[in-house]
């Protein structure tokens, strides 16, 4: 029989990633062994206490063993930390190491959501792809800037180590690793069982654009401000680097090191934000939208929307807004 150690961190961590991750595998060995097969994996929580507390202490998680009597396992999921992550890494240290180890071992991983900051500091993400919460994008860029961080990607798979995006779409990863190691038979029943809808392969559409303003380039900074209120003018970056009194490289090599993005690329981030936003709160139509975000172009306009969202503009419209028809 496998071995599957999901691992519960020192701290106020995600409890409902460490229980959703054991009952949807609890689950795929319930149905394989109702269909005439045998339980696949041995579910074990692992930590580094003999009880870990969430929530403020209204609930109290027991691990049923401690990492240092895992000599060796098959898979391990990393639950979602807490978002003060240089104290959840400082406090699990342990757990550090011994994921290095398990891995050299041939141990594959999973993390799931901000999790992958406890995977990051382990080494074993450098060089690869790797998703986690689009809302901190920018602290794990900076923290960790040797990884390839494509948080538009619902799942990465890559050498035995999977991530993911945030919050519940743990699910998704779950319901992935099942049909790998199940099969998709056992995903299906899972999937219907706990009602997620399957094969997701994008946070996209539910990434809210704030600006990447962590930074302290006052250039930028009035750059983006100025851009931000003036969306349904046609801006010109050349134009706009003469505002600004730099020369128009300048102004890109320095617009991209602050915030990530071209200058073009934040405008056009900008603008179908802008859009997503009316279309959540307003009966405006599209074309209606379209001209308020500085867009003239139909086709242009779908185009951005669709390559920034994941879907057109009137599937978001008719998701989004309660009174969309």
């Amino acid at each position: 029989m496998k071995q599957l150690t999901i691992i519960v961190p020192e701290g106020d961590n995600n409890l409902s990633s460490i229980s959703g991750a054991y009952e949807i595998f609890t689950k795929a060995n319930a149905f394989a062994k109702m269909n005439g097969g045998t339980e696949l994996f041995q579910i074990k929580l692992a930590g580094i206490s003999e009880k870990i507390e969430f929530n403020g202490g209204i609930f109290t998680v027991k691990p049923h063993a401690y990492i240092s009597q895992i000599a060796k396992t098959d898979l391990i999921i990393i639950p979602s930390l807490n978002h003060n992550y240089n104290l959840a890494l400082q406090h699990n240290d342990e757990l550090v190491q011994w994921l290095q180890k398990q891995y050299q071992k041939g141990a594959e991983i999973a993390t799931i959501c901000t999790g992958a900051f406890m995977l990051a500091a382990s080494g074993l993400l450098d060089g690869k792809n790797c998703s986690t919460h689009w809302s901190v994008r920018e602290n794990f860029s900076r923290m960790f800037p040797q990884i390839n961080l494509r948080v538009d990607e619902l799942i990465t798979d890559e050498n035995g180590i999977y991530t993911n995006g945030g919050a519940y779409s743990f699910l998704n990863l779950m319901i992935y690793l099942i049909e790998k190691y199940y099969g998709r038979a056992t995903a299906v029943y899972c999937a219907k069982v706990f009602q997620i809808e399957m094969n997701r392969k994008s946070q996209s559409q539910f990434i809210i654009f704030s600006g990447q303003k962590k930074h302290e380039d006052e250039m930028v900074l009035g750059a983006q401000s100025y851009i931000e209120n003036n969306l349904s003018e046609k801006l010109s970056m050349s134009d706009l680097s003469i505002k600004f009194n730099v020369s128009r490289r300048n102004f890109d090599r320095r617009f991209i090191k602050a915030t990530g993005n071209t200058p073009s690329e934040y405008l056009q981030r900008v603008k179908i934000e802008a859009a997503k936003k009316a279309f959540e709160t307003d009966r405006k139509t599209v074309n209606e939208v379209m001209y308020e975000v500085g867009y003239s172009d139909i086709k242009a306009f779908r185009d951005a929307f669709k390559k920034i969202t994941g879907i057109p503009p009137i599937e978001y419209k008719k998701k989004y807004h309660k009174g969309a028809a």
